[in-house]
């Protein structure tokens, strides 16, 4: 895997901060709770988890320059990543084990609504 130079990947790091907490509002105004970002486990990172009622959402952010590029985002969404970390999240969380789980991916570009696709994939 090639590395970026130090200040793209700075770069790309605050715009993924800036994106994440745009969702983290967005989902807010949702009335949804926020339980953890950034959940770093073994099997991967998960941008959001929130909660609104009994229903527990997994949540990956995807920011690209044009609304088009959307598409291509989702197609790269690691699931298996993804779904093996909410895995890790639920053992250490037990009482949301039982909870409904939905997996959702929140796609941002600049001047454009949020789209957030609810039940972007499922656990296999």
């Amino acid at each position: 895997m090639s590395r970026l130079p130090k200040n793209t990947r700075q770069q790309a790091e605050r715009k993924g901060r800036w994106a994440e907490n745009f969702a983290v509002w967005f989902l807010r105004f949702q009335l949804f709770t926020i339980l953890a970002r950034r959940v770093k486990t073994p099997g991967g990172e998960i941008d959001i988890v929130a909660r609104r009622g009994d229903l527990i959402v997994f949540v990956e952010v995807k920011m690209r320059q044009q609304k088009s590029a959307m598409e291509d985002a989702l197609s790269s969404v690691n699931k298996r990543r993804i779904i093996a970390a909410a895995n890790y999240f639920l053992a250490a969380n037990p009482k949301l084990f039982h909870k409904p789980l939905r997996f959702d991916v929140i796609f941002l570009a600049p001047r454009a609504w949020p789209t957030h696709l609810k039940g972007a994939f499922e656990t296999p």
